[in-house]
């Protein structure tokens, strides 16, 4: 037998003994778990965080490909209700991914994508507010908690997010999107009339538990969901670095010249 060959059946050995978990399905908060507080009572979900998921690549379930790691969906029942044109639309964009996904341009990733790129994002909270700043292209989020949403349609990359809690759990509405990303970069995507709803909730000292509900009447049929968890970075004096998608682009090509 070859090496690979061989390899492929340990592999095999080891994921048929180990638990099995439904795609798309976080970890629960530990009831018994009592999150600290920030001044004015709330969970403190403060912090740097990271997803250890595949669902940058594609939210749904996928083999290994070049450049691609294998993974399990992060999408409930790992089905995405598309309406049939949209599904066609879908499939278009997974053929032609490597040219067609907004990020290859180094345009903003979007809500939710932004949230389970390969990079870190750090969460700060006061009263009113809760800010997330991302790594990848120092994008900011600013979510405001003690004001409603802009009247009109707008047009932002990241859309505008309002902010309540429900119980423990943070709770953000997000609207206003423009139709230009992708939720991942297999080429599932949205048009402009996305509705987002993130909860944000701690399960644990290291552990933040993210839901998603994705609406769209152009594009899908019905809402459908999608979860997963963050990580609390542990590394001793971690912080949020520089990923300037342009410079680098720019850098790149310059030594290709």
């Amino acid at each position: 037998m070859g090496h690979r060959f061989i390899h492929s059946l340990i592999v095999a050995a080891v994921i048929s003994l180990a638990p099995v978990t439904v795609a798309g399905q976080a970890r629960s908060a530990d009831p018994a778990y009592s999150p600290p507080r920030t001044p004015d009572g709330k969970p403190d979900l403060q912090g740097i965080w990271q997803v250890l998921s595949t669902a940058a690549w594609d939210i749904q379930d996928h083999a290994a490909r070049l450049g691609v790691p294998a993974g399990h969906g992060v999408v409930d029942g790992n089905d995405i209700p598309y309406q049939a044109w949209a599904a066609a639309k879908k499939k278009e964009n997974f053929e032609k991914r490597l040219t067609a996904d907004p990020v290859t341009e180094c345009y903003l990733p979007g809500v939710p994508r932004i949230t389970y790129m390969p990079f870190p994002f750090q969460i700060f909270q006061t009263a009113n507010t809760t800010l997330i700043i991302y790594e990848y292209v120092h994008a900011v989020r600013t979510i405001y908690m003690d004001r409603p949403h802009l009247p009109g349609h707008l047009d932002f990359w990241l859309g505008e997010s309002r902010g309540r809690w429900d119980g423990d759990t943070l709770a953000v509405d997000s609207v206003d999107f423009n139709d230009q990303t992708w939720l991942d970069g297999a080429g599932n995507f949205h048009s402009d009339a996305l509705h987002v709803v993130e909860r944000y909730t701690r399960a644990g000292p290291d552990h933040i538990t993210y839901e998603v509900t994705i609406e769209d009447p152009k594009v899908f049929t019905r809402p459908w969901k999608m979860s997963m968890l963050l990580y609390r970075r542990q590394e001793k004096n971690v912080q949020i670095l520089d990923y300037e998608c342009h410079a680098l682009e720019e850098e790149a090509a310059g030594r290709l010249k």
